[in-house]
């Protein structure tokens, strides 16, 4: 759902070193309801660099970083993003991340997290800042 290097995230990751980060999708916000097909596209394209990843033992841990809000969107569906976990190697640990997980993901999960935002700077006229929110 993010593509780009400028994300405070993406930023961290690559200081770390030893995180390979791979992402899809076009350089462009997504609103839901409104995507394309090469936005379907590259979530196939995504999910299928996410398989090759949890089925070639090279990795202990995957995250596929909003993928809830892909499926959330119809970009994917939630049966092909749990076949793909599912034909994970070994004891690969798997992150997906993102609002509002559909039931079928959650139900799979064996740990849900839910965060809830209470309160943020935007309420206050505070604009996204660079290296926090993005």
């Amino acid at each position: 759902m993010k593509h780009g290097d400028d994300y405070g995230e993406v930023v961290a990751l690559r200081k770390l070193g030893a995180i390979e980060i791979s992402q899809f999708g076009r350089d462009k916000l997504i609103h839901k309801g409104r995507h394309t097909k090469e936005d379907e596209r590259l979530a196939h394209e995504g999910l299928e660099k996410a398989r090759e990843a949890l089925t070639s033992g090279r990795y202990d841990l995957v995250i596929m970083d909003e993928i809830n809000v892909v499926v959330d969107f119809g970009i994917l569906q939630a049966d092909e993003v749990l076949e793909v976990v599912r034909a994970r190697a070994g004891e690969v640990e798997v992150v997906l991340t993102g609002r509002n997980a559909p039931e079928e993901i959650i139900h799979e999960a064996d740990l849900v997290t839910e965060m809830v935002m209470r309160k943020h700077p935007y309420d206050r006229g505070v604009m996204a800042r660079k290296g926090i929110e993005y």
